[in-house]
């Protein structure tokens, strides 16, 4: 393992510089229960075929459930879902315990209200330093077109749909 001359808290602000939507990735533990994390590491990745990545921490208690089922949804959040960022950021298995949910044909666990559900299997992974890097196959899209969820420089903020704004103005 190299040893790296970038400050690991220097390194965090300023990719907190760029701004990014945050997400939800849930998937089934061995029980059938629901499990999942808040990752803003979320990027689309091809169109031919439908790929997106995402990175979870190699720490994560999701992480290995992810791959094991080599299934999973990410939820693009709306904007008024920051409680819900918030309750898959927390660490402790009974985070999500509370949370309404439903399963859904592909077998997987959805959430309501996202502005996009991306249904994916995973069709590789890689290693990615203290992170994995997961690539999903996108095999079911549900949009709602409600505004997005954004984090950065640590914080959360509401972002309204541009046609909404549009109108508003």
């Amino acid at each position: 393992m190299t040893t790296s001359v970038i400050d690991q808290a220097e390194f965090r602000k300023a990719m907190a510089e760029f701004p990014s939507g945050v997400t939800v990735v849930t998937a089934l533990d061995e029980q059938g229960g629901l499990v999942g994390f808040t990752a803003s590491a979320f990027s689309s990745l091809s169109l031919d075929p439908p790929l997106v990545l995402v990175c979870p921490a190699l720490t994560s208690a999701t992480y290995p459930h992810l791959v094991r089922g080599k299934r999973f949804a990410i939820h693009i959040l709306a904007a008024e879902q920051q409680a819900l960022a918030m309750a898959f950021a927390s660490k402790g298995t009974d985070k999500v315990a509370a949370l309404e949910w439903t399963l859904s044909d592909l077998g997987n666990p959805l959430l309501a209200g996202a502005s996009c559900v991306l249904e994916c299997s995973l069709w590789r992974e890689y290693e990615g330093g203290d992170h994995a890097i997961l690539v999903g196959e996108v095999l079911r899209i549900d949009r709602c077109e409600s505004g997005v969820l954004l984090y950065h420089r640590g914080q959360m903020s509401n972002h309204a749909h541009p046609e909404t704004e549009a109108a508003g103005a």
